[in-house]
């Protein structure tokens, strides 16, 4: 890996795709034709992108019944155990609605509804993602929709969705699941089809397209955020070990080769240390074609100065996963301003928290964690203001809000005040 040497800001080579012209006229096209054709345009596409003719976009019940039959009996029990413990931790985000009455009358609050319908778009066609699945439905569950509506492209060669992610889903809690990817499945959750009411809000990673299309279809729905490469920094001191670090970067290198992985330490020793152990354990890896583009165009070893500065780098990156190997990382988290998640020592590895621990793995990319959160369940919430006056609060009040009113010059907006006032 490469080693470079900095002062308290990075500049730090990241991936940022947002597609190409052609992508973009591409997905355009996708998503008015399926707004045209419907159930038509989704089977039309994916019997051209991924090769499988469908005669039911829908999953059953009979094929979910035989996939969760398929799936190892110790494996749905880590998967149902896993579901226990984000669940757990998405319920202590639960917010209740509130109001407070004051002296004069007025009432004032806030009700939190959550939404009537999300639809989760799950990766796949080449790989199975009953993690996904787990991360998507659970705080919706939690947020208390009650329409939830899972998309995923089928299997290349079965023309079937994995077994495992059919299990995920049943013990997630989601039965409405549709054998569909990419942008054709993005426009039929925003605009519908025969098959698929639409829905309110969509969330889940995809490939570029399906980013693309979530792009282009917000607005009439909402979405999550638009996900790109995944990413990890490393921030460690001289005590960290370098065999685990250099595991740790190679967790997201093999991810995709755009994915970026980062060592920010002031332990020259230790930057040389780990850039050996990488080189060696890359050769090992069955994904080492994905890992090594990772490293070469996105990976980095960053020498600070001193530990501050390494922080200060570390926060300029507000990297998706931040790792803290260093001696006493509890004492470091209070100054960590932008990560989306952060794990504290060497027992916490990231894979921790994509599987099992309980927080989202469904995390800010490219530097928005500098203003944006994981997936939680207020994103599957939304907020109304309450607002009572008293007769006594409005006619204590009336004649400032009518000069405030004037200010802007809404002489209606004064009126409306002004009439109550004079009866």
């Amino acid at each position: 890996m490469k080693i470079l040497r900095v002062n308290n800001q990075a500049s730090i080579k990241r991936s940022v795709d947002n597609g190409t012209e052609d992508q973009r006229a591409i997905v355009k096209s996708i998503i008015e034709t399926v707004r045209q054709k419907g159930d038509q345009a989704v089977k039309e596409y994916t019997q051209k992108f991924d090769g499988i003719e469908l005669d039911d976009i829908a999953v059953t019940q009979a094929e979910m019944k035989e996939a969760y039959s398929q799936v190892d009996g110790k494996i749905l029990e880590i998967i149902k155990e896993a579901a226990e413990n984000i669940r757990a931790f998405h319920e202590k985000q639960l917010r209740p609605s509130w109001m407070t009455t004051e002296e004069n009358g007025t009432i004032l609050g806030q009700k939190i509804t959550p939404l009537d319908s999300v639809g989760l778009y799950v990766p796949g066609g080449t790989a199975a993602y009953p993690s996904s699945v787990l991360m998507n439905v659970i705080p919706a569950k939690v947020a208390g929709v009650k329409r939830i509506v899972i998309t995923s492209p089928p299997d290349k060669k079965t023309g079937k969705l994995p077994p495992a992610v059919l299990a995920a889903a049943h013990i997630a809690g989601a039965e409405e699941i549709y054998k569909v990817g990419g942008a054709q499945a993005i426009a039929a959750l925003a605009y519908g089809t025969e098959s698929i009411l639409p829905v309110d809000k969509i969330t889940g990673p995809g490939n570029i397209f399906v980013a693309l299309a979530k792009r282009e279809v917000f607005g009439d729905v909402d979405i999550d955020m638009i996900a790109g490469p995944s990413e990890i920094a490393i921030l460690a001191d001289e005590t960290a070990q370098p065999d685990e670090v250099a595991a740790d970067l190679l967790s997201q290198a093999e991810h995709d080769p755009m994915a970026s992985a980062v060592l920010v330490t002031p332990s020259f020793a230790l930057a040389e240390a780990v850039s050996a152990e990488v080189e060696h354990q890359l050769a090992e890896l069955p994904r080492q074609e994905i890992a090594a583009g990772s490293i070469r165009n996105y990976g980095a070893i960053y020498v600070a100065e001193s530990m501050n500065g390494a922080i200060e780098t570390v926060n300029s990156l507000a990297p998706e996963h931040l790792e803290i190997l260093t001696e006493s990382p509890m004492e470091l988290l209070g100054q960590i301003r932008h990560a989306g998640a952060i794990f504290l020592g060497r027992f916490s590895p990231e894979p921790v928290g994509d599987y099992f621990a309980g927080p989202n793995h469904v995390l800010p990319t490219n530097g928005t964690a500098r203003f944006s959160s994981p997936l939680n369940v207020e994103d599957f919430q939304k907020k109304s203001s309450i607002l009572l006056y008293s007769e006594k609060a409005l006619k204590d009040n009336g004649e400032k809000i009518a000069a405030f009113a004037r200010l802007e010059g809404l002489e209606a907006h004064a009126r409306s005040i002004e009439t109550r006032l004079r009866k």
